[in-house]
């Protein structure tokens, strides 16, 4: 949680943190304490118990005890100390605390020349602030301690493991308790959840490997029809797509400037012999499509008349991500992109820029995304040094990427230190079910590329100038994207990309005959169409139906039989329709070509 978006809301997190903390070491004298911030809903603590396995059943006695330190109205003071002074006054003041320790020692090492600790009863801790005055000033009924969760220190898996005690906060009992209704509605409808109970993703960490998905069936259907609808716009939008292999040799990534910033999360190299001859060669699979993008353009010699050149490719990267940090599908190790690389002049770039804002827009209402907000990353002043290329480079790229943003009266927010490393960029944040922000777009500038490859085209002079390259992903990759709609919409698709559009419901058996000529006749124009024919009830056919979160269910009857005719019951809206067997099937083609979202999603209506 950032301190300029609500600065009463992070002290009151912050304070009770160091409640919880001080609650934590009087019922255990002997933890040791990691790190305690607030976070977007509430704040944890990490503690090092011991032998001891702490868990949810102590709540009861850590609030009452939380409890009693609030009433007694604890003022917050601030000590400060200088890097040489601060080591001496951590052993004298929290003398057994060895994580505090590491990170004072990793924090001096790092240049940091300033310290505070914040003192609230008998309880220390080394703290940056800010705080509330006093605990009396801390909501009673704001807070509910959550969850226990386990955390390696310093997110490592070679440090420890502490364990991470979650709780959640709001500056009255009102929010907090819209808060939990809220996440009750969201955990009924995670991507995990719905995977599983919808059949759309799979994971197998013991034969496949963590973060590797398996996309069944149903989630399949999904990828196909999201890239089909990828495919047409950019269609429309001039881009032409490409296909690269999944390994390369460590040469391209060295050239692109990848490897030294981006090792760490990539996948161990493979060793292999290149040709007939002895010499081993490093092969890595790819973790980021642009490298490959950069030698098709150089394939060939350009001309200002090429550009923009717009290569497309929904590419599969691999990265290497902790562990501890894979989230379903939100963050894999496996991921399939939306990705794509313009090659223009400067000249171009207003216009250019402005499409792909139209671009995205345009694909965002097809799926009636509208909540969303623009946020521009810049390299900012502080640790210049992970960024690549020279001031005149950065500072050209951000003047230009901001004046079009204002040109296109975009209301955005500047992040300092959040660009690529070789560029600027626009991420698009989205709110999901919880009302939390997340990147699911991004567009970025890259005045570096070009010269790291060489690569040129010809201008109107017969001069050879390096091209600006923009990256663009605004479905993000299918996993991420997925999981958003998924929750989005509460796992109920829209009919052009559910994966069961129509199910038919025959009544009694003599329906059968023309339920599957029906079938037949959908499916000869590409719809994917079920029949039903288990041995249940009717109404328990159109309770599993519904669970499944089918759009379009048919039943069939004497009445229809005889009058050629279907009742439609669509999902999610209560009055049936009664129509010609024909019309129902040019409904189904308009639906489907159009892409036609009949009811709101979840996610705008809470």
């Amino acid at each position: 949680m950032e301190y300029q978006d609500n600065p009463t809301l992070y002290k009151i997190r912050h304070s009770l943190a160091h409640v919880l903390a001080q609650a934590v070491q009087k019922i255990h004298p002997d933890v040791k304490l990691g790190f305690g911030p607030p976070t977007s809903t509430g704040f944890y603590y990490d503690f090092d118990f011991g032998d001891h396995q702490f868990s949810d059943k102590e709540f009861k006695a850590v609030t009452k005890e939380m409890m009693k330190i609030i009433n007694q109205k604890q003022e917050f003071v601030k000590t400060e100390y200088t890097n040489e002074t601060v080591v001496a006054a951590l052993e004298d003041i929290m003398p057994t605390e060895t994580f505090k320790k590491e990170n004072i020692k990793n924090l001096v090492d790092r240049g940091v020349t300033d310290f505070s600790f914040y003192q609230n009863g008998p309880f220390i801790d080394l703290c940056k602030g800010p705080h509330v005055a006093h605990t009396g000033e801390l909501p009673i009924k704001g807070f509910k301690l959550d969850k226990v969760a386990g955390a390696y220190w310093l997110g490592s898996e070679k440090n420890p493991q502490l364990t991470r005690i979650y709780a959640v906060a709001f500056e009255s009992n009102e929010e907090l308790r819209a808060f939990m209704d809220r996440r009750r509605i969201a955990e009924k409808f995670d991507h995990k959840k719905l995977g599983k109970d919808l059949g759309i993703f799979h994971f197998d960490s013991e034969m496949v490997g963590a973060g590797l998905t398996l996309w069944l069936p149903n989630g399949t259907v999904i990828r196909d029809e999201i890239e089909n609808y990828a495919r047409e716009i950019e269609f429309r939008y001039g881009y032409k797509r490409v296909v690269t292999p999944h390994i390369t040799k460590d040469k391209l990534y060295h050239t692109s400037q990848h490897l030294p910033a981006y090792e760490d999360s990539m996948y161990p190299p493979m060793l292999l012999k290149d040709g007939e001859g002895e010499e081993q060669t490093k092969y890595y699979l790819k973790p980021m499509n642009c490298p490959h993008h950069h030698l098709i353009y150089g394939s060939d010699q350009r001309s200002y008349r090429d550009l923009p050149l717009r290569l497309a490719e929904y590419g599969t990267c691999y990265r290497f991500e902790k562990t501890g940090e894979l989230s379903g599908l939100i963050r894999v190790r496996a991921m399939t992109m939306n990705d794509a690389h313009i090659y223009l002049t400067e000249e171009q770039f207003e216009e250019e820029f402005k499409s792909t804002i139209k671009m995205y827009q345009e694909l965002y209402d097809t799926f009636k995304l509208t909540e969303y907000s623009f946020r521009l990353s810049i390299r900012g002043e502080e640790n210049k040094h992970k960024f690549k290329g020279d001031e005149a480079m950065w500072t050209k790229a951000e003047k230009l990427l901001a004046k079009v943003m204002d040109e296109l009266e975009l209301n955005y927010f500047v992040g300092e230190g959040e660009a690529a490393f070789y560029g600027p960029k626009i991420d698009i944040q989205f709110k999901n079910l919880m009302g939390r922000e997340e990147t699911v777009s991004t567009i970025q500038v890259d005045f570096l590329s070009g010269q790291n490859f060489d690569l040129k085209y010809t201008n109107e002079a017969g001069e050879s100038v390096t091209p600006i390259i923009i990256h663009r992903a605004p479905l993000s990759t299918h996993e991420r994207f997925i999981s958003f709609i998924m929750e989005y919409y509460g796992g109920a698709f829209p009919t052009w990309c559910a994966p069961t559009q129509v199910s038919i419901i025959p009544v009694a058996d003599d329906c059968m005959e023309y339920a599957q000529a029906l079938a037949e006749e959908l499916k000869a124009n590409y719809m994917r169409a079920i029949i039903d024919d288990s041995n249940n009830s009717f109404n328990k056919k159109i309770r599993n139906n519904t669970v499944q979160k089918i759009p379009n269910m048919l039943i069939i009857g004497a009445k229809e039989v005889e009058e050629n005719s279907v009742t439609l019951r669509r999902y999610g809206i209560e009055e049936q329709a009664y129509m010609s067997r024909a019309d129902f099937i040019q409904t189904m083609k308009d639906e489907v070509v159009n892409r036609t979202m009949l009811r709101e999603p979840m996610g705008s209506i809470i």
